[in-house]
């Protein structure tokens, strides 16, 4: 690709991002004959090939996996959520990829081909008109401009394709997907369940629902059953679980109508006042630092919630002073994330007879029973949570503490230690207009951008939330025989849950919101927005599956207005 001569760079279409939106955008595009360009702000990766700690286990690397100190100088915030040797060449260096945060705001990233879908923990939940209904009934918040039945055929559009396992249950609050085969509970959390059942005519426990393939092969780059090596935060070689680099980057690669291009930070979207479109993208090369254009008729911005608002707030004009498409103000507010990090577990005594084959990637979730209905029990927070955990046994270690010798003590290591069994909530944010993220334009990094600025905060409803769920995980552990539980809360600021969300958001209306029920820009019809920043409420559950499917929809839709000639 001769990139010195704008001539040539023109395609239908531009995808911005490489992440889980990103890749679905680029496969959906390429897949209706399209010839598009996806633009990747870091480095190549390539499925397997650059893999490298992928069959590695922590003796296996230099001290054992830990990180250095000297090494952790580079990852001030990533550090955060816990880089080790194992999985750090996926995460960026905040050294080089630095934002302010006036609050704590835990901003945790990986930019390369396949962004965070190298690393996200692949729980994969539907979302309910619970949840698309949510901020009409309760006046948080805009309306969502979409229901479940127009997103539906989309979920199941894309499970197919990436391969869900898990149990139908039947819920109205979390629809069953297209399902592959269930991972199994081991037996402390089968008794916890038959507990639940028990004691609780609201409540149930299911084993995750996890974008890994647990029977038969999905179309990719050769991807297979997940051999329950639980290293795929490492790269899975066997494409076991869904990222874009194993699954819908190679399938969009299959059709000759991709071309892909890392190392490009897009600076802003270039707009057309006489056309009222957007022409293409300015592109700052992340190596040369060469600035450089490339045109199309439609653009997708899938950069990940945060990046993708500041692209539209960098884009500027005469027509849009204050970013690309933000008449009404919103851009940039309305900061969501999950609320985690706290939630209780304890010890349980039987079973000692019993064990678990395999590292199963993968635990137990428990759905939302808080606010359900006009018939659940009244509470003094709006929304509600859900809960993920495990159980397992401990292993020699706790030997250690005996200060034992001799043959009790060889005896004692070759034997598993007792059962533990915790979990932690998942709770709902509000979108609040004060959570917000600026640019500050007296900070610019070395490509000559500015800085992302956060100022954003989980509020009181979450704190109620949170207390509740703290309480209930107690009494659900208690209730089930569980000794000595323990109550834990870590604090986890907002950006923890690495859900970021909302503020692009979309909306009925262009004078509260920024995007319209297809994800185009309300005056931009050009431009879609299909990750993260398009939220308009968080749900409870774990977001990806909805980025997935709204990025399906929009993209077939921008298929279908090409060939109208409306774009």
């Amino acid at each position: 690709m001769n990139i010195n001569n704008s001539t040539l760079n023109r395609y239908d279409a531009i995808v911005v991002g490489t992440g889980i939106s990103g890749g679905w955008a680029a496969k959906e595009l390429c897949e209706n004959g399209l010839k598009i360009l996806v633009l990747e702000r870091g480095r190549m990766v390539k499925h397997v090939e650059d893999y490298p700690t992928m069959h590695l286990d922590p003796w296996d690397m230099p001290h054992r996996g830990q990180t250095t100190q000297e090494d952790l100088k580079d990852y001030d915030k990533q550090k955060r959520w816990g880089v080790w040797e194992g999985n750090k060449h996926f995460y960026n260096k905040d050294s080089k990829h630095d934002y302010d945060e006036i609050k704590p705001f835990d901003w945790i990233r990986g930019t390369q081909v396949g962004g965070r879908s190298l690393i996200w923990g692949r729980q994969t939940y539907r979302w309910s008109d619970l949840d698309f209904t949510a901020n009409a009934k309760d006046g948080y918040g805009v309306d969502w401009p979409i229901r479940y039945k127009d997103i539906a055929p989309w979920y199941s559009h894309v499970e197919k394709h990436i391969g869900v396992s898990g149990e139908s249950l039947n819920l109205p609050q979390l629809p069953d997907s297209e399902f592959l085969p269930p991972m199994e509970l081991n037996c402390v959390e089968n008794h916890m369940k038959k507990s639940i059942s028990s004691n609780y005519s609201n409540r149930l426990m299911t084993i995750g629902r996890v974008a890994h393939i647990t029977k038969g092969s999905k179309k990719g780059a050769g991807r297979t059953a997940c051999q329950f090596r639980n290293k795929c935060d490492s790269g899975c070689p066997f494409g076991s679980y869904f990222s874009s680099n194993s699954s819908t980057l190679p399938a969009a690669e299959a059709t000759g109508n991709l071309t892909l291009r890392p190392n490009s930070i897009v600076a802003e979207v270039i707009y057309d006042p006489n056309t009222q479109k957007a022409t293409g993208v300015r592109v700052v090369d992340a190596i040369s630092n060469e600035s450089m254009e490339f045109n199309s008729k439609i653009i997708f911005l899938c950069a990940s919630s945060m990046a993708s608002t500041a692209i539209l707030m960098q884009s500027k004009s005469d027509r849009f002073p204050n970013g690309m498409g933000n008449d009404s103000g919103e851009l940039g507010h309305n900061i969501m994330d999950h609320q985690l990090g706290s939630g209780a577990n304890g010890k349980f005594d039987g079973y000692k007879d019993k064990y678990y084959t395999g590292r199963r990637p993968n635990g137990f979730y428990i759905p939302r029973f808080r606010n359900i209905n006009e018939n659940s029990k009244k509470v003094d927070f709006l929304r509600g949570y859900g809960y993920q955990g495990g159980a397992s046994r401990h292993d020699w270690s706790e030997t250690i503490a005996e200060l034992s010798y001799g043959k009790d003590f060889k005896k004692d290591i070759l034997e598993a230690g007792g059962w533990r069994i915790g979990m932690g909530g998942f709770g709902e944010t509000l979108p609040y207009h004060e959570n917000r993220m600026f640019l500050n334009y007296d900070k610019l990094d070395q490509w000559g951008l500015p800085t992302i600025v956060f100022d954003a905060e989980f509020k009181e409803n979450e704190r109620k939330m949170k207390e509740d769920w703290k309480i209930q995980a107690a009494e659900m552990l208690e209730t089930s025989g569980v000794k000595d539980v323990e109550i834990s809360d870590s604090n986890a600021p907002i950006g923890k849950g690495i859900h970021e969300m909302g503020t692009a958001r979309m909306g009925h209306d262009p004078r509260t919101s920024i995007l319209n029920k297809h994800n185009q820009v309300h005056t931009v019809a050009n431009v879609y927005v299909t990750d993260g920043a398009c939220m308009t409420s968080s749900a409870n559950q774990n977001p990806s599956l909805t980025y997935m499917a709204l990025t399906a929809r929009a993209a077939n839709h921008a298929v279908s207005e090409l060939k109208k000639m409306n774009l």
